[in-house]
């Protein structure tokens, strides 16, 4: 069994699960809605947490992969009716997985600012697919009329169109996605991981063959981010090709460095955080007209945060339980 599920370390995480559990019956449907939409960016800043943060491979590219997810379970569903869920499902991750192995085939030959540019060059390829020609509906984006629908012969276990029952699936999605990622890093591969990003000469004097750790870390971070954009598209019913622009990948950069780079709680923390302050500089019962100039208000605040918390919100617990 997992070290880190059976550590004091867990139990914050096991309480902000049951809160979350909780939270569709006590709140009204916008702030379960806003739980769910940090809940999805959760499982894209884990995706990204197990690249960057993990195994040392800055991408600037993944909301390629969230973007390829999403469009495809919106592309495969039919206008009259919702499609069958056990086919979109892994026809999206499908889709993401492949894309990964093209982009990180070719871009893990090369190393710090060149990957970084690499996979950048790769996403807004991606983005101008769907933006300029009529596969995605150009800048409009195309509907989900119907959410895919799960059945065992006459028996529907759930149905994805009650807002609740699209929630436990969200809820259900991040805990499995966290699990798998905990339970990976304490592996044989997961330290291979770690030590890639510490020094990887010394892995290949080892005698690791790094190229298919970080090939394998990668494909399995795009699958993660196409989870993420498949629930994203079930969430909204409706996709655009701005969530594969690079404006979305830098986004979700910022998340898991403003959570703390290394922890996989971190990118949860960032996903929750970055999200809220989106959502407070938007405000305008707060802030009246300014409202509109709030990117520059979120960009004076996540500059102070990293300046101040140069390791992230989880620093900042993990200082304050010292003190405590």
């Amino acid at each position: 069994m997992h070290t880190f599920i059976l550590s004091p370390r867990a139990l914050p995480v096991l309480l902000a699960f049951g809160v979350l559990a909780l939270l569709p019956a006590v709140l009204p449907g916008f702030y379960v809605e806003l739980a769910m939409k940090i809940m999805i960016l959760a499982i894209f800043a884990l995706s990204l947490e197990l690249l960057v943060g993990q195994t040392g491979l800055i991408c600037f590219g993944q909301a390629a992969f969230f973007g390829i997810g999403a469009y495809t379970v919106t592309l495969l569903s039919p206008e009259g009716e919702g499609a069958a869920l056990g086919w979109v499902l892994p026809a999206s991750l499908t889709a993401a997985a492949l894309y990964a192995v093209v982009v990180g085939a070719l871009s893990l030959r090369t190393k710090g600012v060149y990957f970084i540019m690499i996979t950048l060059a790769f996403a807004q390829m991606a983005y101008f697919v769907f933006h300029d020609t009529a596969l995605g509906g150009g800048s409009d984006g195309i509907y989900l009329y119907f959410r895919p629908v799960l059945k065992l012969g006459a028996w529907q276990p759930f149905d994805l169109d009650k807002p609740q029952h699209l929630y436990y699936a969200v809820w259900a999605c991040l805990i499995g996605t966290l699990v798998l990622l905990a339970v990976l890093l304490e592996s044989r591969t997961g330290r291979a991981f770690a030590g890639i990003k510490a020094n990887e000469q010394r892995m290949r004097a080892a005698g690791y063959s790094t190229y298919p750790y970080k090939l394998g870390a990668f494909v399995l971070s795009a699958v993660l981010a196409g989870l993420a954009g498949f629930l994203y598209a079930l969430k909204d019913g409706f996709v655009n090709p701005e969530i594969l622009s690079w404006h979305h990948s830098g986004a979700v950069l910022i998340m898991i460095i403003l959570g703390g780079l290394g922890h996989l709680r971190g990118a949860m923390l960032g996903a929750l955080a970055f999200t809220l302050l989106q959502e407070l500089f938007q405000s305008q019962a707060v802030f009246g007209s300014f409202a509109k100039h709030w990117q520059l208000m979120l960009g004076l605040t996540i500059i102070a945060f990293v300046a101040l918390m140069p390791r992230g919100l989880v620093g900042l617990l993990q200082r304050g339980g010292r003190h405590g």
